[in-house]
């Protein structure tokens, strides 16, 4: 096994765990949540049938309720603590704006049941950086949507938790942090995966804390621990704590401990095919009769 391959098992129960107390906590998530939406103002789309692949507690999901009132919305999820933490959210906010109805599916977003060219959009929020695959994950998108369907998602890039990367850097001879796809490998992946005009765009968000502690129970919170192959089996030791605590120490800037997020945005659209099932090129014209 590779020793950076995630352990869906153990991810699976992570999130369940943190699900009761996810809202709280998951404040980067819910604001990337809000720029990506601000990014779909700019885009012609009226979706009759949605996908919220990795939906979590369903706060994404109910803004896209707002928006596409009309919409039919699937939310999946791989942890069933979130769909159920969800369904409580979600109960409420379909009587205070009326019957329209989600279904929920647990699901790992690698194995999508849900039949091919089914779907008007594909959002995801934070979700593909737990995808062994991100490249056949990205296939299995594609295969979803219908014809000029578009896939939107967020994911984490290469230098996020720099910070606690460098800080666990000696200590032991563990993995302590996932491994995350650069934006331009993604662009390139969803072009190979048949994804047409993909649009890709990245920046920088930071979060600060007073001690290291706080960082690791941030993330212990929302779900977001340490799940690769390669990770440590039990508690950390007194000496390899105290170097990790030395290492981020030398890190603070203007009293606080940073913890930088590199935040990638991208979406793209599912062409027309050029191809008919048979193997005859389609060839389009502007001629009109």
């Amino acid at each position: 096994m590779n020793e950076f391959e995630i352990d869906k098992r153990q991810m699976r129960r992570a999130f369940s765990r943190a699900a009761p107390n996810y809202d709280a906590t998951a404040v980067l998530q819910r604001e990337v949540c809000s720029r990506m939406l601000e990014r779909l103002e700019y885009i012609k789309l009226q979706p009759s049938r949605i996908l919220d692949a990795g939906s979590g507690t369903g706060w994404g999901t109910r803004q896209l309720m707002t928006k596409y009132p009309s919409a039919q919305m699937i939310a999946l999820d791989i942890a069933i603590g979130m769909l159920q933490t969800a369904r409580g959210h979600t109960g409420w906010w379909q009587k205070l704006f009326g019957g329209q109805q989600t279904a929920m599916l647990c699901a790992d977003v690698e194995a999508l049941p849900i039949a091919a060219s089914s779907l008007d959009m594909v959002w995801s929020n934070l979700a593909v950086q737990w995808c062994n695959d991100l490249p056949a994950t990205i296939v299995g998108l594609h295969r979803v949507l219908k014809v000029e369907g578009l896939l939107m998602f967020s994911t984490f890039g290469p230098d996020t938790l720099k910070e606690l990367r460098q800080a666990f850097h000696g200590v032991d001879a563990h993995n302590h942090l996932n491994r995350f796809a650069d934006m331009h490998d993604i662009g390139d992946m969803l072009s190979h995966g048949g994804f047409a005009e993909p649009v890709m765009d990245m920046e920088y968000l930071t979060l600060t804390y007073d001690d290291v502690r706080s960082v690791l129970q941030d993330l212990k919170t929302i779900g977001a621990n340490n799940a690769t192959a390669g990770r440590g089996q039990g508690l950390m030791g007194k000496h390899a704590w105290k170097s990790l605590v030395g290492n981020y120490e030398a890190l603070r800037r203007d009293g606080k401990l940073p913890a930088t997020y590199e935040v990638i945005y991208g979406h793209a659209w599912k062409p027309q095919p050029k191809k008919l099932a048979d193997g005859r090129a389609i060839i389009k014209t502007d001629f009109k009769l």
